[in-house]
């Protein structure tokens, strides 16, 4: 189908009580949260390209995170001869100097900048920033004058929900703008559940009961939301790289939990008060999921001299998030997986969830097989770091006429 003209999205959006909204995103291309996505500077580089559908913000939180130069870093990291950059928080390298590093190894945390200033950067997009049209490459599409922004957020249960609800008057706001003007911004939100750097902080996602957690507090904020009768927004579950089975199932039994309307005893009661009334299909708030963020425990040397070398990262045993060309054959299992425990579920859910397949995607190849491996949209970070926003156009032109 074609992405909506603002007219349609404002009369989609404005309906509460309605079916869970959809990302509708072309071409199926977007960055990721990563540093090149911090500043209002960054966002417009990518929000410019036409070869992105989407653009994502670095991951905030409600006061911003205490970030630390000298501790909160990346290199990047050839996988081959198993070294790293001279350089930490390195730019991208011209097109004139070959390289064969392929992933980076970070501590990152979050960004330092506070969930409000990134709403302050999107108005100023929908402002005084057009879009650019995408290319012509659209098999055909109808290619509408809108371009979503994707707000990645974390912190706590109750934090999330707060997100939420700023979200949700922004998108209100923002629908409102559009009618005065030739184009459309959309936003949807991302909660970050996976990042492995936050010491004594392991990543949520990784269990059950937090992520039952997450999405009873969602759901909330959502009921909050229309009560204000503000617009529904897209959601979705950022998700760490998982390895076995029970990771798995534990991620689709809270996703279950959250459409029965099992996650809190408040909606067991509310439940209750309407047996009389006709029984509700089973709605899981989730709209996506993002597969898959770095992994975690990774180390790296500076060189192989042996007297010399140093953890390439200044974290307490040296490890961090890798990312990039490692992690890709994991990275499409896990796509794979999750589409085919969603598309089981389909039922249970109340609706087909989407996937946003990351990790290591640097080429036309690489998005065509985590297309392959059943993502709806490919994004990237790693790949962003280490060629600059020109990745975008590079996969796009390798992907070739109606290739998306």
């Amino acid at each position: 189908t074609s992405t909506p003209t603002p007219s349609q999205n404002l009369t989609r959006t404005n309906t509460t009580k309605m079916t869970i909204p959809t990302l509708d995103i072309y071409p199926p291309l977007i960055n990721t949260p990563c540093p090149a996505a911090t500043t209002l500077e960054d966002l417009l580089i990518l929000w410019n390209c036409p070869s992105t559908g989407a653009i994502t913000t670095r991951t905030s939180l409600l006061s911003g995170f205490p970030h630390d130069d000298t501790k909160n870093l990346y290199v990047f990291y050839d996988s081959s001869s198993h070294t790293v950059s001279s350089s930490t928080n390195p730019s991208s390298p011209s097109s004139a100097t070959p390289t064969t590093q392929n992933a980076t190894l970070n501590s990152l945390g979050y960004s330092p900048l506070p969930l409000q200033t990134y709403l302050h950067f999107i108005r100023t997009i929908a402002e005084y920033h057009s879009p650019p049209p995408p290319n012509n490459n659209n098999n055909g599409r109808s290619i509408g004058r809108s371009k979503t922004i994707i707000i990645s957020v974390t912190g706590s249960a109750e934090d999330v929900a707060q997100c939420y609800l700023h979200i949700a008057r922004l998108q209100s706001q923002l629908l409102l703008l559009s009618t005065f003007l030739s184009f459309g911004v959309e936003v949807a939100m991302e909660i970050n559940l996976s990042c492995p750097n936050i010491p004594h902080h392991p990543p949520p996602a990784y269990s059950r009961d937090a992520l039952t957690r997450y999405l009873d507090s969602l759901a909330g904020a959502i009921k909050a939301a229309e009560a204000e009768g503000l617009p529904r927004v897209p959601v979705g579950l950022k998700t760490p790289p998982y390895t076995y089975e029970t990771q798995f199932l534990g991620l689709m039994k809270a996703l279950e939990v959250s459409a029965s309307g099992a996650a809190s005893a408040s909606a067991k009661k509310e439940k209750e008060k309407e047996k009389e009334e006709e029984e509700e299909q089973p709605e899981c708030p989730i709209t996506f999921l993002t597969a898959t963020n770095t992994l975690g425990s990774c180390l790296a040397f500076t060189d192989s001299n042996t007297s010399t070398t140093k953890e390439a990262l200044p974290t307490e045993l040296g490890t961090g998030g890798l990312a990039g060309a490692p992690l890709h054959p994991l990275a499409l299992g896990n796509v794979k997986t999750l589409r085919k425990l969603l598309d089981e579920r389909e039922q249970k859910l109340g609706h087909r969830i989407q996937i946003i397949g990351v990790g290591g995607v640097l080429d036309a190849r690489g998005y065509r097989r985590m297309r392959t491996a059943g993502a709806d949209v490919v994004g990237l970070a790693s790949g962003l770091l280490l060629k600059g926003v020109k990745v975008f156009e590079e996969i796009e032109k390798g992907v070739g006429e109606g290739g998306w």
